[in-house]
């Protein structure tokens, strides 16, 4: 512990060292960044204030969204800020709160999207029971499921890094504080730590991903019981859901289901489940479902009306 405490801030190389590109970069995140916080939560007011968006699906989909507002708010604002100001220094407090944090939204839409998976199950495969089986009180109960597996997620990644030894140097050839840049930093041996990170992180991700595709397995042999509207909703909620767990488990999949290394893609790889994905996923999920496409509507024009009163 005493060996830690000589290391009491890390240097963040970022992206890029060139002034230029820094500027265009600046400039790009920025506005994905606006794009993520303004499109997602319009997804969370259109579900709060619309009556016809009621079902567990949209309720699932609005805290989908607000963990993407914060889970993109952990990251972002610290890139662009670095961007803009060229500061990439971060105390080793303020470092593993942001790992903390990240892990743990991360964490808890992984489960989420498990459990919106089992609503869509349920819905197509078991529609007359679809209202018995997801009461309020299961949807309460998943969500808080969640939330609690990317708490545990968190803090065994946290524990498994804290106590490590920082001996120098300090320098993090990344933009943000994550698992493997900072195992690299450590000055002792980390196969054991690095297993635990596979177990916790890799083997979370790798499961989970397989549980969602033998469950849209189940889902895509059970439609041909539907008719031909029938199979077009369901082709469409399920193939926005699908791009979404793509988006986002494939990344995941890369980074941590595999020995403690880095790669030179990893900071791209970072970049696209951390600021791209929650930027993609209001669009994914509003352009081919026509019910959340009309309640916007309607909340945009009864804005409209309201002000002209």
């Amino acid at each position: 512990m005493e060996s830690r405490k000589n290391v009491t801030y890390f240097v963040l190389l970022g992206l890029t060292q060139n002034p230029k590109e820094q500027k265009v970069l600046f400039v790009l995140f920025l506005l994905f960044y606006i794009l993520t916080v303004m499109g997602n939560l319009l997804i969370v007011v259109t579900v709060a204030v619309s009556k016809a968006l009621g079902s567990p699906m949209y309720f699932f989909l609005a805290n989908l969204s607000f963990m993407d507002v914060i889970y993109s708010s952990v990251i972002s604002p610290t890139l662009i800020s670095d961007l803009f100001f060229g500061e990439n220094t971060i105390s080793f407090k303020l470092c593993m709160i942001q790992l903390f944090t990240e892990h743990f939204f991360g964490g808890s839409e992984i489960f989420l999207l498990l459990a919106m998976a089992y609503d869509r199950y349920v819905a197509i495969c078991k529609p007359l029971h679809y209202l018995v089986i997801m009461r309020q009180w299961v949807c309460v109960v998943l969500m808080v499921v969640s939330w609690v597996g990317g708490f545990l997620h968190s803090v065994i990644q946290l524990s498994t890094i804290y106590g490590l030894p920082f001996c120098g140097p300090n320098i993090i050839d990344h933009f943000a504080c994550d698992m493997y840049p900072l195992l690299k930093l450590v000055c002792t041996d980390i196969y054991v730590t690095g297993l635990l990170v596979v177990a916790n992180g890799g083997m979370i991700c790798t499961v989970v991903f397989l549980l969602l595709l033998i469950s849209y397995g189940v889902i895509w042999n059970s439609l041909k019981n539907l008719s031909q509207e029938g199979r077009r909703k369901a082709l469409q909620t399920c193939g926005s859901h699908i791009t979404v767990v793509v988006l986002f488990f494939v990344p995941c999949i890369f980074m941590y289901a595999r020995p403690a290394r880095t790669f030179p893609i990893d900071k791209l790889v970072s970049v696209f489940y951390t600021v791209i994905t929650p930027m993609l996923n209001p669009l994914i999920y509003t352009l081919r479902n026509s019910e959340m496409t009309n309640a916007m509507k309607k909340l945009w024009r009864r804005k409209v009306t309201s002000d002209r009163n």
